[in-house]
Parts: C-alpha cells; structure tokens; sequence
C-alpha cells in the first residue's frame, strides 16, 4: 500500500471516529468525503496533515480550513441527489468535490486563477465531473446563473449577503460566515420559505474577509 493511501485510510478513520463524537454519522457524507482523497488537494508538502483539524495555507494567502470544520458545513448543507450548489470560494477544491458526489451539480468560483486552475486538475484527478470550477467575483452572488438548492460561502461578509438569498429556490439555504466585529467570524445558516427567511447563528470560524473584483495577476 502506497504512503498517500495509508495516509488516506488512517486519517479517514480517524476522522469518521472524531465526527461521531460530534453527532455527525450520516452515511452519504462520510462515503463521500471517503471517496474523494484529500491527498490530491492539499499543497504536497501538507499531505501528511490531509486530515488534520489544522488550517493549511495555499496560494494567493488563500487556505484550506481543516477537514473537521469543512465536513461539520457539508453535514449543515444536509445535500441530496439532484440539489444545484453554488460554492463562492473555491480554495482547494475539496469541499466542490465532495458536494459534486452527492448532488447534481456544483458551480464553484473563486477569484484567483491559479486556485481555479489548482482546484480543476484536483477535481479531474478525483475523477468528478459534475463540479464547474470558474474564476469569477462572487461577492455580488452569481447572476445569470439562475437559482441553486444550496449556496456555501466561504469568505466572510460584513453583513449577510442578501442577493445571494434571492438566488435560492424556495426551501433551498444559505450558509456563510458574517464578521460579527473585527475579530469575531461567525457561521450563519438562512433558509428560505416563500419570500420568508429564517435565520441561525451557528459558530465561530476562521474565515478571511471577501475581497471584491477579480484578481488580475494570479
């Protein structure tokens, strides 16, 4: 057995071991997540933390969040087969690449080129097709792109972004992180009934900012 498959099935039991002491057993997310080698998205020189609570830095001074957090966001999601996802915030591709095994299809974007294109060669390597990687502003949401079942942010607003709820289908939710002060990230979860929006404050995160516009150089 290859070093990058030890690492796999070691950390993935571990993993599953630490989300069950946190509730979070559902089948369907665990086989995803088992499918899909966090080895081929992380940056070489961090694969022995693939499954690590650890934050690991990419390009851009961008990061990948650790894998505890990212797998308690797609529990959150509760996805289904045939869900339409929107992921503003691409980084390494991990978390599209997880969603694209359990939904229909996953439009992610993000605004640096090298993550976009990083993230796409993770994602063939995987052998998912159903995920669209595209470099673009998401910080106006993505008009045009007609309405999703589920919209994951994962770059922080200084307030709840609503255009981003006018593009959910009726039923469909929201997650994204809000900085509640200067220093203080926090998950919030919106779902939409009708025109109505119920609203769930959830935890504290390590997101960054959003930065608005497309970046030029990388």
């Amino acid at each position: 057995m290859s070093a990058g498959r030890v690492i796999e099935k070691e950390g993935f039991a571990a993993l599953a071991l630490r989300l069950r002491g946190q509730g979070i057993n559902n089948i369907e997310l665990l086989t995803a997540v088992e499918q899909t080698p966090r080895t081929l998205f992380v940056p070489p020189q961090f694969t022995g933390e693939a499954y690590s609570r650890r934050v690991l830095p990419l390009d851009c001074g961008s990061f990948m969040e650790g894998i505890d957090l990212s797998v308690r966001i797609l529990h959150l999601l509760s996805l289904k087969p045939g869900q339409r996802i929107l992921e503003v915030g691409t980084g390494s591709g991990f978390t599209a690449a997880v969603m694209g095994r359990m939904t229909e299809r996953v439009l992610t974007v993000d605004r640096y080129r090298t993550l976009v294109t990083n993230a796409q060669a993770s994602i063939d390597k995987a052998g998912i097709r159903n995920v669209i990687v595209r470099q673009a502003d998401g910080s106006n949401g993505m008009p045009g792109e007609g309405t999703f079942d589920r919209i994951l942010v994962t770059a922080a607003f200084p307030a709840l972004p609503r255009f981003f709820a006018e593009q959910l289908v009726s039923g469909g939710m929201l997650i994204a992180p809000v900085m509640i002060s200067e220093t203080e990230c926090r998950m919030l979860k919106l779902v939409k009934t009708g025109s109505r929006f119920d609203r769930e404050d959830l935890f504290e995160v390590p997101y960054l900012p959003i930065v608005p516009h497309m970046a030029q150089a990388l």
